[in-house]
């Protein structure tokens, strides 16, 4: 038996005790699962490659703006309702430096730990945390989203199609099919690269036109340091 062979048969092995499918030694559900048995699955960190992937589906907008629906933004997506008044920042620019800084403040105090309790009692791979923290942040729904159920269930392939169910609007299916090859089958998208724009006066809304994309590396390791 030749070599790759004798590894080939060994990774089928080791799959068959996990209880996962033969998906490769970096396959993602054989990694979450020898993490999950050897009690080394990914704590929940917000890391520069996460955040890096998440920031490559939001936005940026430097100053206050208003929502399609008239709600107060700024940053990455956030509003007042997160704890950190937005309306200061109208007509108020800020550095990209400091809105990836609330932007990490949010994901380590509220969206990463939710995310970690939705899946609490299973392991996680980086790639995994990082696509559900990227849906969550857009949906808010990682507690209910019966994705993560069928998931937590061992219905793997029932969770991948679930997945896809959260599609609305039809400018989200992009950005949902990447979570999930990210979550599934651990491919990263994530380039460094933000979307910028700038705000219309005097209705206060995106400036649709001013969009430009922005590598905000060396930005993000800044705030990253300043944490």
């Amino acid at each position: 038996m030749s070599k790759h062979s004798d590894n080939e048969a060994l990774a089928f092995a080791v799959q068959r005790w996990l209880g996962v499918p033969e998906d490769g030694w970096g396959g993602v559900q054989t990694m979450a699962a020898f993490l999950e048995r050897t009690g080394q699955g990914f704590s929940g960190q917000i890391t520069e490659r996460v955040a890096l992937e998440l920031i490559s589906h939001e936005a940026i907008v430097r100053e206050a703006y208003k929502d399609s629906v008239g709600v107060w933004t700024w940053g990455v997506g956030v509003t007042s309702r997160s704890g950190h008044s937005v309306e200061r920042y109208k007509d108020n620019p800020q550095s990209i430096q400091r809105c990836l800084e609330v932007y990490l403040w949010l994901c380590r105090t509220k969206y990463g730990p939710e995310v970690m309790a939705a899946f609490a009692g299973r392991a996680l791979t980086e790639a995994q945390f990082a696509a559900a923290l990227s849906f969550h942040y857009n949906t808010g729904a990682i507690g209910t989203a019966s994705w993560v159920k069928a998931f937590l269930a061992g219905e793997i392939r029932i969770a991948r199609d679930k997945f896809m169910e959260w599609r609305e609007p039809a400018s989200i299916i992009e950005r949902r099919a990447k979570e999930r090859g990210l979550f599934f089958d651990g491919i990263w998208t994530g380039d460094g690269k933000a979307t910028v724009y700038e705000v219309s006066k005097p209705s206060y809304t995106p400036k649709w036109s001013s969009a430009r994309k922005v590598d905000v590396t060396a930005e993000l390791r800044a705030a990253l340091a300043a944490q």
